[in-house]
């Protein structure tokens, strides 16, 4: 009885292990994006079947809980800002002076016409904090062997998501893909990263292509032109202050 006891509690010890192992997976892979801190510029292209356009945008991070997007060009949406501060996001429209807050149930609403949500762009949910990590398999994708993890998000978690499938390189952590699925099990949209190169400290994509899956000839680019991270950035340059000071 003694052996079978030790036993169960080493095959448990294992999995709580185990389910850790993947859960960091996650947060490496996570990891190569933001830092402690980051200062970059993206450019985003939005295609649709009969046309596309260009914004090119200047960002700002502070762990997992601030973020600042300023709009660069074109000329029309320039000096545009978002804001996100915890759990709230806002964004300040210079050319009627107006600061609008959005509330939680515009996560999931398109970002500047893109096929990025405001949530993707803000990051307002946590693929570490808010979900469950489940490792489904090994896959080879484009020539690398990864991890195929399953995201089930926790109950009452601030997330837009009904399901995230990633797939993140074995050796390194990078993240190549991942599916998004709403609360019904139906795919919404398919992000491909590829393009790793050298950015500061870190080999990570730098070119991101977000797919709706029932859009056909509808896809969102995301480029990461350059980007630094850890660097010296306090907590009050998120401020609604700042946003409309910021160039």
């Amino acid at each position: 009885m003694k052996t079978k006891i030790t036993l169960l509690f080493f095959s448990l010890l294992t999995v709580s292990s185990f389910a850790q192992d993947v859960k960091e997976i996650v947060r490496l892979a996570d990891e190569k994006f933001r830092g402690s801190s980051s200062q970059g510029e993206l450019t985003m292209t939005i295609v649709r079947p009969s046309w596309s356009r260009t914004v090119s945008m200047k960002n700002w991070t502070l762990g997992n809980d601030f973020s600042l997007i300023y709009i660069t060009a074109p000329a029309k949406e320039k000096g545009q800002v978002f804001l996100k501060r915890y759990d709230e996001m806002w964004n300040w429209v210079p050319s009627i002076e107006r600061m609008i807050k959005l509330p939680p149930s515009m996560m999931m609403q398109s970002w500047m016409g893109s096929d990025f949500t405001n949530d993707d762009l803000v990051k307002e949910s946590s693929l570490v904090k808010d979900y469950d990590h489940k490792l489904l398999g090994k896959e080879e994708l484009e020539g690398r062997a990864c991890y195929k993890v399953e995201l089930i998000p926790k109950e009452d978690a601030p997330v837009v998501w009904g399901k995230i499938i990633m797939w993140i390189t074995q050796t390194d952590y990078i993240w190549l893909k991942a599916e998004y699925f709403d609360e019904d099990g139906i795919l919404i949209n398919t992000e491909i990263l590829s393009d790793i190169k050298l950015m500061d400290d870190r080999m990570m994509p730098t070119h991101l292509e977000m797919i709706p899956a029932e859009k056909e000839g509808h896809k969102t680019i995301l480029t990461f032109d350059n980007i630094k991270f850890n660097v010296d950035i306090k907590e009050s340059f998120f401020s609604q202050q700042n946003m409309k000071r910021i160039r």
